[in-house]
């Protein structure tokens, strides 16, 4: 099994060898959750060490199961692990099971693709995930982390945050545009939020994506909190939320209906 030689690692900036191989590690990751893959190039240039540390470090990654290497490409994305060590989070857990009867009831329904997110850091990562017959595309958008200003379930999970941590985020992450329709004006964001938690739905048209459209809802626990979003998401040529008969309707009571098996007595 490869391990990473903590010894061997020295600190340029100070740090022990084992802190910085640490932070290095923890760095990777962070690359490739945000990316989907990269090559060691591309890691060994965005964190500005030799590629041959990085293919240390990412040995070790591999043989824990945290990275694995796509034979076609050659590149590296997130292994099994990640989701071995997210699913030891007990609520993170509860409401994955108890949402995906939910997710699979929407998925057949409506013949999209179904996402459940809930907030990590500063962005929505994706927990869970319904595929309708449908659906188009096959990419699996679990363990991903997506920005929050620029996807349905994000916009849902910052109107629910109080106007001190929504700003935080806000700041610390910023609105780098995914698309030319993606968001970038904090005026703007702060208004369509103000929208968002009146209406109790979200929308986003090709902002993640061009040809990608999706809608959102809260999910809530039982001290009335918002713990995750559920969306339904598809092609923009056919779907467009607002035009599909009780889309809207049946995604709400699919928030709640999780929402009252998390605890939440809904008023």
């Amino acid at each position: 099994m490869a391990t990473i030689d903590f010894d061997s690692e020295k600190g340029g900036n100070g740090q022990p060898g084992g802190v910085q191989s640490v932070d290095r590690a923890l760095q990777i990751l962070e690359i490739l959750s945000r990316d989907g893959h990269a090559g060691v190039s591309e890691i060994a240039e965005e964190i500005g060490i030799h590629k041959s540390s990085v293919s240390r470090l990412l040995g070790s990654l591999v043989s824990r199961e945290m990275v694995h290497q796509n034979s076609d490409r050659g590149k590296y994305q997130l292994g099994f692990g990640i989701l071995r060590l997210a699913s030891s989070i007990p609520g993170r857990l509860s409401l994955v099971r108890e949402a995906r009867p939910v997710l699979e009831s929407l998925a057949e329904e409506f013949k999209e693709t179904v996402n459940l997110a809930v907030l990590r850091s500063n962005y929505a990562v994706n927990v869970d995930q319904a595929m309708g017959p449908s659906s188009l595309a096959t990419y699996d958008w679990v363990g991903g982390l997506t920005p929050l200003h620029a996807t349905s379930s994000g916009k849902v999970l910052l109107a629910a945050l109080s106007a001190d941590e929504r700003d935080r985020i806000l700041t610390e992450a910023g609105f780098y545009a995914r698309t030319p329709r993606t968001i970038t004006n904090r005026e703007d964001l702060e208004k369509q939020l103000i929208d968002v938690a009146h209406d109790g739905y979200a929308e986003t048209r090709e902002e993640l994506e061009i040809g990608l459209n999706a809608i959102a809802v809260p999910v809530y626990n039982h001290l009335g909190t918002v713990i995750g979003a559920v969306s339904i998401s598809g092609p923009a040529f056919r779907f467009d939320p607002q035009k599909i008969p009780g889309l809207i309707d049946a995604l709400r009571q699919a928030g709640i209906r999780i929402s009252v098996q998390m605890g939440y007595t809904h008023r």
